[in-house]
């Protein structure tokens, strides 16, 4: 069975319109293998630091990540749970 994720792109156009991504700091938790990281990424922001709590899914989204955005993505294994990030580090 293939499964087909957001085939309208609802999903994707609902999140461009829901803030200005362009040059903003975004922290994604619950990135699993990085597919919707990588749709955010397309929409310019300054960085998307992207965690999971499950290393495999961190090692493939890592793996899956194209180049153009290996200085704007940093995927980290992590707990929402126990973020040790500055209170204004991130704008989304």
């Amino acid at each position: 069975m293939t499964l087909v994720v957001d085939p309208a792109g609802n999903e994707i156009r609902a999140l461009q319109k829901a803030v200005e991504w362009k040059r903003k700091r975004v922290l994604e938790i619950g990135c699993g293998e990085g597919r919707l990281t990588l749709r955010l990424a397309a929409f310019h922001p300054a960085h998307i630091e992207a965690l999971d709590p499950d290393g495999a899914r961190v090692r493939l989204a890592r793996k899956n990540r194209p180049v153009r955005y290996g200085k704007r993505i940093t995927y980290h294994v992590g707990h929402a749970g126990k973020l040790r990030y500055a209170q204004d580090q991130f704008d989304i």
